[in-house]
């Protein structure tokens, strides 16, 4: 970090081991992902519950090359859980960030999509066309909600491909 850890309490004296392990915890932040300019960690007890004893907040806030994350997390009633699920959230945030600056986040492949062309409602079955010019057979029992009757060619629908014996086939069909 370029500025060092800053810690500050509300409503309560942090004993030495706490802030021990708050700079500990800082520190594995800081060799996970060594670009954090500065990490600020917030440690309030904000009011005493009657029925529920003393709860404690742990807010961090860390300053990252053109971002800041903010890590919020329900009151705890243990001061070391609140700190590990704290900084256990810190961890899963910057892990995401850092994925995200390499461009290795996740890319969904599109959901297939054709035209019902050919419908056989006697025997229970269909063809539906793909964009690309492929037939694809499908059974009454692959469309969703049981909506095989209402079905009509023309259609717009998305699917799920698998191989058939046949060719490929259909395993659900919703229309769009």
């Amino acid at each position: 970090m370029e500025i060092p850890l800053q810690v500050t309490s509300r409503n309560l004296a942090l004993s030495e081991a706490i802030e021990r392990k708050l700079r500990k915890k800082a520190g594995k932040l800081d060799k996970m992902y060594n670009r954090i300019t500065r990490c600020r960690v917030v440690v309030e007890s904000p009011h005493r519950h009657h029925h529920k004893g003393r709860l404690y907040n742990i807010n961090i806030y860390m300053t990252l090359p053109g971002s800041e994350l903010v890590v919020k997390r329900a009151p705890h009633e243990d001061l070391y859980a609140a700190i590990r699920n704290s900084f256990n959230a810190a961890r899963r945030k910057l892990e995401d960030f850092s994925r995200q600056q390499r461009g290795d986040v996740k890319h969904h492949e599109a959901v297939p999509q054709g035209t019902i062309t050919a419908l056989s409602p006697e025997k229970g079955y269909g063809l539906l066309t793909t964009s690309d010019d492929l037939e694809v057979y499908f059974h009454a029992h692959s469309v969703i909600n049981d909506d095989f009757k209402n079905l009509k060619i023309g259609m717009k629908v998305r699917f799920k491909e698998e191989a058939g014996e046949k060719g490929p086939r259909a395993s659900t069909v919703a229309v769009i």
